[in-house]
């Protein structure tokens, strides 16, 4: 009689197993949540940010004054509507004399994964060396493009040419998203 209670007690528990998840809709149990630990969606399943979900803004700019110096550009984005998410760290592009230069992401960043709900704001910063004569970039034109997302917008750019390192690649890089405000 002790194979019964055994058996019943093997499948109660593989059934408790089985039923057992993360609870984010994820089958394995292995608790990858496709939410936020820094404040995800109602129920964490927030689409990525488009470039029509938010509005952009560049400034405040503290400009490289001369070739060599170091520059920034902040970046701020502000929810219009419905919760999105923003994970990692934005695609950012030069212009100049009509070739486009990807900016890097800043090597020392770590990417993480934001939620955007409506009139709150999240922002970035492109860090970037002022070129002088020779190796620099004339860039005349910013266009940033969010993660997961295939549109972009385009600012003027007005803060001196950028350095250009190897192969082209500016002297420049991007931070990962961060939220702003209170």
């Amino acid at each position: 009689m002790r194979v019964l209670p055994i058996s019943v007690t093997a499948v109660a528990a593989a059934l408790l197993l089985t039923a057992c998840g993360s609870g984010d809709g994820d089958p394995s149990g292995s608790g990858s949540a496709s939410g936020s630990a820094s404040g995800g969606g109602k129920n964490g399943d927030t689409a990525a940010c488009r470039i029509s979900d938010v509005g952009l803004e560049v400034g405040p700019v503290s400009a490289a004054p001369a070739a060599g110096d170091t520059g920034t550009v902040t970046v701020t984005l502000t929810g219009r509507g419905t919760d999105c998410t923003l994970d990692g760290f934005p695609q950012v592009t030069l212009a100049a004399a009509g070739t486009d230069a990807e900016v890097p992401a800043d090597k020392a960043a770590q990417g993480q994964q934001l939620t955007l709900a409506k009139d709150t704001t999240a922002s970035f910063t492109i860090t970037y060396v002022r070129g002088g004569a020779g190796a620099s970039l004339p860039v005349d034109k910013l266009t940033v493009s969010l993660p997961g997302a295939s549109d972009a917008q385009s600012f003027p750019w007005t803060y001196g040419p950028v350095a250009s390192g190897s192969k082209g690649v500016p002297d420049a890089s991007v931070s990962a998203f961060q939220q702003a405000g209170d």
